[in-house]
C-alpha cells in the first residue's frame, strides 16, 4: 500500500513589479528651467530683499542664541543684534564716505598718473606696436583707416532721483525682514512642521531643519568673521606700507566684502591693490607691494585658515563655485555674487540629508 504524497504548501505569489515612474520629456525640463531662471531674474526686486534678510538672520542667529543663554528674551536679543549691526554699519559708512568720495573725484587724475607709470614700463612694447602699425598703414594705404565713433551718454538726474527712494525702501525692507526672521523664525518653522500629518515625518523634518539652520548659521558667521579679520590684517599691512588710515580702512573693507565671492572677488581685489599701489607710490616695484601682500594674505586664508576652521564638510568643488558665481552674478549682480556661496552650501546640506541624493551632494564636493 503506497503512502500518500505529502501535501505541498502553496507558493506565495510573486509581487508584481511597480511600473516605472514616468519621466518628463527633456524639452519640458529645459522649458521649466528657463521659466525658473526668468522668474528669478524678473522678480529680483522681491526675491533679493528676502534672501539678504535670511542671510543676515543666519549671521545673527548664533549671537541671539548666546544672548538667550544669558536669560535675554528673543525679542530683545534680536533688537540688540539688529541695532548693533546698523550702528556698526553706519559708523563704518561715515568713516569711509570721505575717502571713497575723494577717490571717486580724483579718479581721472589718478588714472592718468597710472597710465604714465604703466607706459614707462611698457614703452618698448608700444614702440614695437607703432612700428607694426606704420608698416601695415604703408602696406594697405591711407584709405584703409577705420573711423571710430565715440558715443557719450549724459547722466539723467531724473533717474537718480527715482532710484533713491527705491534704494531706501529696499534697505528698509531688508532691515525689517531681518528683524522678523530673527524674532519669528522659530515659530514660523514650528507652524510649517505642524502641517505635516505623520509624527515620524515631523520628527525627521524637525531634525533636518534644525541641523541645517545650525550648520548654515555656523558657516555664514564663520566666513563673516574670517573675512573681517582678513580686512583688518590688510588694513594693518597698508598702514605699515605708509598708506593713511582712512584709505587703509576703505580698502580693507572692500577686500573683506570681495572675499565673499571666491575667485572673482580676490581677482578684483588684486587689480584694485595694483591701482592703489601705483597711486600711492612712485617706484613701480614698490607699487606692486599692496597687491603682493593681499595675494599672500588671501592664499594663507584660502589654503590654510578656512579649511582648518570649517573642515571638509563645507568643501565645495571649485568648478561648481565658478558656475554658481557666473549664474547668480548674471542674475542678480553683486548681490548674487554675495549670496552664491551660501546658497550653494544650502543646496549641498539639503542633498546630503535626503535619501537617494548623496551622489548629487558628492558632485558638489
Amino acid at each position: 500500500m503506497s503512502s500518500p504524497l505529502p501535501e505541498t504548501s502553496p507558493q506565495p505569489a510573486e509581487p508584481t513589479p511597480l511600473p516605472p515612474r514616468p519621466r518628463a520629456p527633456m524639452a519640458l525640463v529645459v522649458l521649466a528651467t528657463l521659466a525658473v531662471g526668468y522668474t528669478l531674474w524678473a522678480a529680483q526686486s522681491v526675491i533679493l530683499p528676502v534672501l539678504l534678510a535670511m542671510f543676515f538672520a543666519l549671521v545673527g542667529n548664533p549671537i541671539i542664541r548666546l544672548l538667550q543663554k544669558l536669560h535675554l528674551p528673543r525679542l530683545l536679543a534680536a533688537l540688540l543684534v539688529v541695532l548693533g549691526g546698523l550702528a556698526a554699519s553706519g559708523a563704518l559708512a561715515v568713516q569711509l564716505a570721505g575717502p571713497a568720495t575723494e577717490w571717486v573725484q580724483q579718479a581721472p587724475q589718478q588714472m592718468r598718473q597710472i597710465s604714465r607709470q604703466v607706459q614707462a614700463l611698457v614703452k618698448p612694447m608700444q614702440q614695437a606696436n607703432l612700428a607694426a602699425e606704420s608698416f601695415a598703414r604703408a602696406a594697405g594705404g591711407e584709405d584703409n583707416r577705420k573711423v571710430q565713433v565715440v558715443r557719450t551718454q549724459l547722466d539723467d538726474p531724473y533717474k537718480a532721483l527715482v532710484r533713491t527712494p527705491k534704494l531706501a525702501a529696499s534697505v528698509l525692507a531688508v532691515v525689517l525682514l531681518t528683524l522678523f526672521f530673527m524674532i519669528y523664525g522659530d515659530s514660523l518653522q514650528r507652524n510649517v512642521i505642524a502641517l505635516i500629518p505623520n509624527r515620524q515625518q515631523k520628527r525627521f523634518t524637525t531634525e533636518i531643519l534644525r541641523s541645517m539652520e545650525r550648520e548654515i548659521s555656523r558657516y555664514v558667521l564663520t566666513i563673516t568673521v574670517i573675512n573681517t579679520v582678513l580686512g583688518l590684517v590688510l588694513v594693518g599691512v597698508l598702514l605699515l606700507l605708509g598708506i593713511e588710515l582712512p584709505d587703509a580702512l576703505l580698502w580693507g573693507t572692500v577686500a573683506a566684502l570681495l572675499n565673499f565671492a571666491p575667485y572673482v572677488g580676490p581677482l578684483i581685489g588684486i587689480v584694485l591693490m595694483l591701482l592703489v599701489g601705483f597711486v600711492e607710490f612712485r617706484d613701480p616695484l614698490t607699487a606692486t607691494l599692496p597687491a603682493l601682500c593681499y595675494l599672500a594674505l588671501h592664499t594663507l586664508e584660502g589654503q590654510l585658515v578656512t579649511p582648518i576652521v570649517l573642515g571638509r564638510s563645507m568643501a565645495i568643488s571649485p568648478l561648481m563655485l565658478i558656475l554658481a558665481l557666473m549664474l547668480f552674478g548674471w542674475l542678480w549682480g553683486m548681490v548674487g555674487l554675495l549670496l552664491a556661496v551660501p546658497l550653494l552650501v544650502c543646496v549641498k546640506l539639503v542633498l546630503t540629508r535626503l535619501d537617494g541624493m548623496h551622489g548629487w551632494a558628492k558632485l558638489l564636493e
